[in-house]
Order: structure tokens, then sequence, then C-alpha cells
């Protein structure tokens, strides 16, 4: 029985919901995650919100209830380890899209362990104009029709 507040089956849910592999030790992931959340920022959370990827092998049941109830999942990766897409399609889910920064907008993956000691704050290493075309990529695939 679930806890009063907590989503269970046959609750209203989100129409798309994103896993993002957030990979916060490289540029790429870090874009993922803020493409992300500016795209639940402009959609709203009745058309799309962020999924949990980690808990998704780990069996967390509204995180999997709400995934099967979304009528399209995205995987959005920084880079070609894909981590977020092999991590949904493992637990037995299709995925309407897989987004890699890496290969759809040629992001160079950068570690962010590579100035250490150096001072530079993450900004150096995010562009607001990857995140923008990231943004741009994740809002597409929402809005495609299923084939």
């Amino acid at each position: 029985m679930a806890k009063e507040g907590e989503w269970h089956e046959g609750m209203p849910s989100h129409e798309a919901i994103l896993f993002s592999c957030f990979g916060g030790l490289s540029n790429t992931g870090l874009t993922s995650a803020l493409a992300c959340l500016e795209v639940v920022k402009e959609l709203g959370l009745e058309k799309v919100a962020i999924g949990c990827l980690p808990s998704v092998p780990l069996g967390v049941k509204p995180v999997l209830g709400k995934a099967r109830a979304a009528k399209k999942i995205i995987a959005v990766d920084g880079c070609p380890f894909e981590c977020a897409r092999k991590t949904i399609e493992a637990a037995g889910f299709k995925i309407a899209k897989s987004i890699v920064l890496a290969r759809d907008i040629g992001m160079k993956k950068v570690a962010l362990h590579t100035d250490i000691g150096k001072g530079l704050g993450v900004e150096k290493y995010i562009s607001q104009e990857d995140i923008k075309k990231a943004k741009e990529l994740i809002i597409k695939a929402i809005m495609e029709e299923e084939t």
C-alpha cells in the first residue's frame, strides 16, 4: 500500500520521463543534467520530469511505476558510455529516444579533475550554448510523435 502523498499505479503521471546520466565528473554529464532541468522548467511537470536513474536497478516501485505510466522515456547521456540508456534498457524499459551529447551535439568530454588545484570553477567547463543545444534536442524528442 502506498504511503500518503506517494505516487502509486493509477495516479496521474508525467507524459515523458527523462533519465539522465548526470556524470558529475565531466562537463558532458553536467551539461546533460542542466539541459534536463531547463526542459522541465520550460515544459512543466505535467509534460516531463527527471527520473531517478540510480533507483531503477534498485527496483524503487514509485520510480518504476512512473516510468511504466509515462508515454515516453528518453535517455540523455553526456558521453559514449551511455549509462542512462544502458541502465534503463537493462531494467526492461523501451526508450523512445537516446540522446548522447558527445555524439549528437559534438561535445568533447572533459574530466573535471583536470584543473584541480588551479582554482577554476565548474562554470569554466560548461557552455551555455551546449546546454541550449541539448535542451532543444530533448524538447524535440519529447514532441516527436511515436512511430
